[in-house]
């Protein structure tokens, strides 16, 4: 558990934080400036104006009223930034070493096991500076988790990096959270990175505290209120692939009661457990059944709710069990006439489906 009573004055307001985090990954959401990555630098031990009380379980890193205040050295936390901020002298070998305690017996063997779950061996002998950007970011959770936290500070860490290199890279962090237990605090604009890799939320807005719950519920708040113009909002669907015919360019994916039509990786594991994600604006609603469309996913439900927003119309609807989100113009959601308990039908191309992990 993290405990959290922060005050930090900010340049266009006050950073007031009172919260008790629970889960082993939580999101921090919240509009650019509202004070997200100042969070992350209290708990790192990065601003010293910061006052109040943080503890990890029973550990105390910060009491203002007992003049306790450790040094970012002694929080044992990893902090990743966007930008990575690897040491450009330094090849990936010694950039990944370089938080290890010289005299740690167990050195070799931590330095071991980040290589491989981040799967940077082949990158060892290069410098950063000819990395692409999703190998930067391997490189600077390889370090961070190295360090062997109590704690993982990631700071928008895919922000920087293309779709497809995202892709690749969240199924790392879910490697991290299972493989190694570490909890770790996630900043990100994108709700379907946090549904993907956390169980818990919060929502910033000018540096107070809007909302903290599981991470659907904050998310279903953010597109009500309209709070981050930047927010991406996928939906994010997890279940199991049925082993495909070898040449075959699709998979199945079991999901609750559906039956998902889903692209077959190039090479790699077809089948298992699996999660992939749909952008909003990738699904067509209909109130008809399509007829002769070349959509492979085509499934009848119905409207559970909608929310209009300055970004569109958000519209929910329930289907095989699984509760899609759909965004719409207001003139496409006024001339469909679409309200709660409506029926609808949803059509989603097999490509929209990216897999996650």
């Amino acid at each position: 558990m993290i405990e959290l009573e922060l005050s930090l004055p900010l340049a266009a307001f006050s950073l007031q934080v009172s919260a008790k985090l629970d889960s082993d990954a939580v999101a921090i959401l919240g509009p650019s400036g509202a004070g997200k990555t100042s969070l992350l630098e209290c708990i790192a031990g990065l601003r010293r104006g910061a006052r109040g009380r943080i503890a990890i379980e029973d550990d105390v890193l910060l009491d203002s009223a007992r003049h306790i205040r450790l040094s970012p050295e002694q929080r044992r936390i990893g902090y990743v930034p966007q930008d990575a901020c690897l040491f450009p002298h330094l090849d990936v070998r010694r950039n990944v070493r370089f938080g290890i305690p010289q005299r740690s017996a167990s050195g070799g063997g931590v330095f071991d096991e980040a290589v491989s779950i981040l799967q940077i061996e082949p990158l060892l002998d290069r410098y950063p500076a000819t990395l692409s950007g999703g190998e930067r970011q391997r490189v600077a959770l390889a370090r961070a988790i190295a360090t062997q936290p109590r704690l993982l500070l990631l700071d928008e860490p895919l922000a920087a990096v293309d779709v497809e290199l995202r892709e690749r890279i969240l199924p790392y962090l879910l490697r991290i959270r299972e493989a190694l237990r570490i909890p770790f605090l996630y900043v990100t604009h994108n709700t379907g990175e946090a549904a993907a890799v956390t169980s818990e939320a919060i929502l910033l807005r000018r540096g107070a505290l809007a909302r903290q719950g599981r991470t659907p519920e904050v998310i279903r708040e953010m597109m009500s209120s309209s709070v981050d113009p930047d927010a991406r909002f996928d939906n994010v669907i997890a279940g199991e692939l049925e082993p495909g015919q070898p040449g075959d360019d699709r998979l199945f994916l079991r999901a609750g009661e559906a039956r998902l039509v889903v692209p077959a990786p190039p090479t790699g594991d077809r089948g298992g457990r699996a999660v992939y994600a749909v952008a909003p604006e990738d699904i067509l609603v209909s109130t008809r059944p399509p007829a002769h469309v070349s959509a492979r996913n085509v499934f009848a439900g119905r409207v559970v709710a909608q929310d209009v927003s300055n970004a569109g119309t958000w519209v929910r609807v329930a289907a095989d069990g699984i509760e899609w989100t759909v965004r719409l113009t207001r003139a496409a959601a006024q001339d469909l006439g679409l309200e709660p308990g409506s029926r609808a039908w949803l059509a989603i191309k097999t490509h929209a489906f990216r897999r996650l992990r």
